[in-house]
């Protein structure tokens, strides 16, 4: 059972109040929905599992992601929703749960490629669609740029979706094109 998008939105905001953080979510939801129709999944579920996946993490950052897993279990929400959240807090806050499905994998791979293509972004104001792979490639081997991007999920994610770097790059340039009339808020 999933709520409409319009009730995730509404859920999103009663839980998150950092622009920013709505910002993150929303790209997040809008890659992984391109990765859905790109590879024949559900994209409503594949929405969703990104727009929802930080919900806690502003009020519970030492805690994350364990409030929804409970929470989306109480809802009754699909296994495969709670999997990829679980999964994309690995290595973080004693997680170990590895992706074992494309849209976990999905989610782990882009979560934080979102916080690079946002800083980049915010350093060089052009849309996400006219951005180059080679220039974001750049930005993720500068481990001082956006420093607090963990770069090890998004190779593990890679892996574990079966994409090279330089093609995800590329499929998220694709995906994120429509969100570049969006604001891209202050910097962090």
């Amino acid at each position: 059972m999933l709520p409409t998008r319009t009730d995730a939105q509404a859920l999103l905001e009663s839980h998150v109040r950092d622009e920013y953080q709505r910002l993150h979510a929303l790209m997040v939801a809008t890659a992984l929905e391109g990765y859905a129709t790109l590879l024949g999944h559900d994209a409503n579920l594949w929405y969703l599992s990104g727009l929802l996946h930080d919900i806690d993490f502003e009020s519970h950052p030492k805690e994350h992601p364990r409030p929804p897993l409970s929470w989306f279990k109480d809802w009754d929400y699909p296994e495969d929703l709670i999997h990829a959240v679980e999964a994309h807090a690995y290595g973080y806050n004693g997680f170990t749960t590895l992706p074992r499905t494309p849209l976990a994998a999905a989610l782990l791979a882009t979560d934080e490629l979102c916080g690079i293509f946002y800083a980049y972004r915010k350093m060089n104001p052009v849309p996400y669609g006219e951005m180059k792979a080679k220039s974001i490639k750049k930005k993720i081997k500068d481990k001082g740029f956006a420093a607090k991007v963990d770069r090890t999920t998004i190779f593990t994610g890679c892996e574990h979706l079966g994409i090279d770097l330089d093609e995800h790059v590329n499929h998220l340039i694709r995906f994120l094109a429509p969100l570049s009339s969006f604001d891209s808020g202050p910097a962090r």
